[in-house]
């Protein structure tokens, strides 16, 4: 589904990209890839302090709309899917009005990458697809600390780890993405 922006209501640079008014640079959506724990929420709450940029995190969306709803990762994906209906218009009216954005939200497979291309696209927005490409030992010890420090929304289990992995699809050239790449843990 491709989320538009009628031409009226387009604000363009060069006849293209939507002008983030603060530093004069055109506005940017960040994508973040990587696995549960790989550090996606750290990331993107520093690519957020920039000025001109605002923070959307899909979890703290899912877990007040829906927490009461999420039992399985089958209930993940659907409310997940609702959420990202929504949010699609809003992200690209956003980006129009010259805000950056950092979607917080995974970008982990071919699928999920292809709807966020599509709301950077229809506005002419510029992109950045964070990959934090971790070893999945130091991910599993992240979650394990996360989930005994009770700080976070969700509390995935070693078994919903290795369930949603299993669906992870790294980013490749040939997707057309302006990556950048995290291979260490920095976070």
């Amino acid at each position: 589904m491709r989320h538009s922006v009628s031409e009226p209501h387009r604000r363009t640079v060069n006849g293209r990209r939507p002008l983030n008014e603060a530093d004069q640079a055109p506005a940017v959506l960040h994508m973040l890839c990587g696995k549960i724990a790989a550090g996606k929420s750290t990331l993107a709450a520093e690519l957020a302090r920039k000025p001109g940029t605002i923070l959307i995190a899909e979890d703290e969306w899912l877990s007040t709309l829906f927490g009461d709803q999420m039992h399985s990762v089958a209930d993940y994906v659907a409310v997940s899917e609702k959420l990202r209906r929504v949010m699609g218009p809003h992200i690209s009216m956003l980006l129009m009005s010259g805000l950056s954005v950092v979607l917080d939200f995974p970008a982990n497979t071919v699928k999920l990458r292809c709807w966020m291309r599509d709301v950077f696209e229809d506005v002419g927005a510029d992109h950045r697809l964070h990959y934090l490409n971790l070893p999945e030992d130091i991910c599993m010890q992240r979650l394990r600390a996360r989930n005994q420090a009770g700080a976070h929304q969700f509390a995935a289990s070693d078994a919903q780890f290795h369930q949603i992995s299993a669906w992870f699809e790294p980013p490749s050239d040939a997707e057309g993405f302006t990556i950048v790449s995290y291979q260490t843990d920095i976070m």
